[in-house]
């Protein structure tokens, strides 16, 4: 039986099951933070080596996003949705059985190549399949409803699965949710690809740009244990960038380039891809230091820390179901500056963590706040990411965010992690620890929330000055009277 999406039921079936799978993809960069300090005792992980069990899952997902989104363009959406699926599964249930902490590094990089090939295709199904404006609106907001919850809804999962179950479970449960995904799609999507493109495959540029931002993040993280100024810390930097230089040059002369570098004369595409980044950049490492600090400093149990997190979940699904509206109301452009501008001060808030706190004191208000700007954050992103593109667009429009954002993620989490160990000094929270060591600790995740904060005041800042005002009220008024929008370019 084959899909088709003709009728609003099965147009609604189809939302969900891609809907789903996406809340799949974006719980995996997060499911494991409540059991980062169970995965550390259980694999020896070190403290530093530890931000590499959410980096490697990221920035793979983040660098094979774009070829990803290629793929299924030539290959068929709905054909790469299932193999990344199957792939994603697979390297799940490897990453539970993992003996060693290389072992789940190199299967959480293969979860992250899984989801690369999903997650695009999935986005892309949704944006050609409902109308641009109210319509596509509407669904953009459960997408983005989905990606903001389900980084608060993954720390819920994990700790009550670590708890429970153990940590291998946090993996583990990708794979019958996988499998049946795999099982509805011919039943529920259909086919589509690009008929008139030929199948050229931009390797050198998609190895480029995911090698080149491997090597500037490793370069991040290890540069406490380096040194800053050493020659493996520059010699290092200087290759990454020179690898993300040479991605340009492939770009520019590549017959069937990756990245067409002529969309990013889409004003507002541009700067919501800028937002992107340094959404991806606050938001990924909130969910990471919040949960040492419950864990490390005010010692909850994995249990404990995942339903600390019930708050947060349900304000950004709240939020984000009222941003959708208000997008189609006032634009997209006043709705994304004021949740970035929340999401600023909800970690400023955070940054003043005492060691001797408690979570009604130091957690609750500020996650609430946070939330509610990151409900306001990613709806609003992803309907100006794709505002005004062609058809033809619609694939590398949807690739590029999901890039920006996972991306920001993982250099986020590499920086915000390196602030707070520069800060903190040589600690092992494997052991118990003395009220001076708790002190520095503390320290060390204060100072990454400050920092964490400034990305944030950053993308508000972007926001103003990079997305047009007049394509916000354009797609606004559009939405209103049910017609498409031209981008003003």
């Amino acid at each position: 039986m084959t899909g088709t999406l003709d009728t609003p039921r099965a147009k609604t079936l189809a939302l969900l099951l891609l809907a789903m799978t996406q809340f799949m993809v974006v719980v995996d960069a997060s499911i494991v933070n409540v059991a980062l300090p169970s995965i550390g005792s259980a694999l020896q992980f070190s403290q530093d080596d530890l931000s590499w069990v959410i980096n490697s899952y990221t920035l793979v997902f983040g660098g094979c996003l774009l070829l990803g989104g290629r793929l299924a363009d030539l290959l068929g959406r709905r054909r790469l949705f299932m193999t990344g699926l199957l792939v994603f599964s697979a390297a799940s249930l490897a990453g539970g059985l993992a003996g060693s902490d290389t072992a789940l590094i190199v299967a959480r990089a293969f979860q992250g190549l899984g989801a690369a090939l999903v997650s695009p295709a999935a986005l892309s199904i949704v944006t050609t399949t409902f109308a641009e404006g109210a319509e596509r609106n509407k669904a953009l907001g459960v997408w983005g409803a989905v990606a903001g919850a389900g980084g608060a809804a993954g720390v819920l999962l994990g700790g009550v699965l670590t708890e429970f179950a153990g940590w291998e479970w946090v993996l583990w449960v990708n794979v019958p949710i996988g499998l049946a995904a795999v099982a509805l799609a011919p039943r529920l999507l259909p086919e589509s690809r690009d008929h008139h493109e030929d199948r050229s495959f931009d390797l050198p540029g998609a190895f480029a740009v995911t090698a080149g931002l491997a090597v500037v993040v490793f370069a991040i993280v290890d540069a406490e244990r380096a040194g800053w100024g050493s020659t493996q810390t520059v010699g290092l930097l200087a290759a990454g960038i020179g690898l993300i230089a040479a991605f340009i040059v492939v770009e520019l002369k590549a017959r069937k380039p990756l990245v067409p570098l002529g969309t990013f004369r889409l004003r507002t595409l541009r700067g919501a891809n800028v937002v992107g980044l340094l959404i991806g950049m606050s938001l990924f490492s909130m969910f990471y230091f919040v949960s040492l600090y419950l864990q490390q400093v005010l010692g909850f149990d994995a249990l404990e820390a995942g339903l600390s997190y019930l708050p947060l979940s349900v304000a950004i699904i709240v939020s984000a179901g009222v941003a959708s509206q208000l997008v189609t109301r006032v634009g997209f452009k006043p709705v994304l500056v004021t949740g970035m501008l929340l999401v600023a001060a909800g970690l400023l808030w955070f940054s003043r963590v005492s060691p001797d706190g408690s979570y009604a004191a130091d957690v609750l208000g500020p996650s609430l706040l946070a939330a509610v700007g990151l409900g306001c954050s990613f709806v609003p992103v992803t309907i100006a990411a794709v505002t005004g593109t062609r058809p033809d667009q619609a694939g590398l429009a949807s690739g590029l965010i999901n890039t920006s954002q996972q991306v920001g993620g993982a250099l986020g989490v590499a920086i915000l992690a390196a602030v707070a160990s520069s800060v903190s000094g040589a600690i092992d929270p494997r052991g118990r620890l003395s009220p001076d060591q708790l002190a520095s600790l503390t320290d060390g995740f204060g100072t990454a929330f400050l920092v964490g904060a400034g990305f944030a005041l950053l993308g508000a800042l972007a926001a103003a000055l990079l997305i047009s005002s007049r394509d916000s009220r354009g797609m606004a008024e559009a939405a209103r009277a049910g017609e498409p929008v031209a981008a003003a370019g």
